[in-house]
């Protein structure tokens, strides 16, 4: 049976396949975990969660996504593992950064019931009372590595954008992006959420952060080749 059948078989509820491929991709999900050790949790209890990463990947795979399965699976057992550290308090963030995610999430659930859709940021901000920077920052701070595959107003995921189609060997530096990110300048950083993470065109970016167009476009471009040297 060919890879691309058995996952097939694991996505329509065949336990017996789905084992089969999580044994099959066990080397990648220990390839994760190492990522992770040091944290205050034993190696066989972040394995496991990185299987629940793993087939919650299976799961919600689509082919039609273009990208390799272990492409897609890579920031899902990353993502798994670092929610268990956050909320255990294993990997910290600033408590001002973690008050105000917390303040954005409840007026995001609020705004969305008011409003029958999804709140833009200027709503968002109006609602907090916080700027679009601080909501910038606050969210940068604890978004989720599933956001690789988010794409932007123009179409294109921050992980398209960083490189070419994925390999196993440098799988483990696309776990690094949210490092990366983290090094950037402040502007540059704000960019790369807005672009990427929140969707918006340069223009809307712009507007947000006071500057001009042009400028965004350099401050994207220069994020985006710092990211690819970092990664590289």
């Amino acid at each position: 049976m060919t890879a691309p059948d058995l996952l097939l078989q694991a996505q329509q509820g065949d336990e017996t396949a789905a084992a089969r491929v999580l044994e099959e991709n066990s080397g990648l999900i220990w390839a994760v975990v190492r990522r992770y050790f040091g944290k205050g949790v034993e190696a066989d209890d972040l394995y496991q969660l990185g299987c629940l990463g793993f087939l919650k990947a299976v799961r919600g795979f689509d082919t039609a996504y273009g990208t390799q399965f272990s492409t897609y699976a890579v920031p899902k057992i990353a993502g798994e593992i670092r929610r268990y550290l956050r909320d255990n308090g294993a990997l910290k963030v600033g408590r001002t950064l973690r008050e105000q995610g917390a303040a954005i999430y409840a007026a995001r659930e609020r705004l969305r019931a008011e409003l029958d859709r999804e709140p833009v940021l200027s709503e968002l901000s109006a609602a907090t009372g916080l700027t679009p920077e601080e909501i910038a920052a606050a969210e940068l701070a604890s978004a989720p590595p599933d956001s690789l595959n988010q794409e932007n107003a123009d179409g294109l995921t921050l992980e398209s954008t960083l490189a070419s189609p994925v390999t196993e060997e440098n799988l483990l530096e696309h776990i690094a992006l949210r490092a990366a990110i983290d090094r950037l300048p402040e502007q540059e950083q704000k960019t790369i959420l807005l672009r990427f993470y929140k969707g918006l065109t340069q223009q809307q970016c712009a507007k947000i952060l006071g500057v001009s167009q042009v400028q965004v476009s350099r401050l994207e471009k220069r994020a985006i080749e710092k990211l690819r040297r970092d990664l590289t």
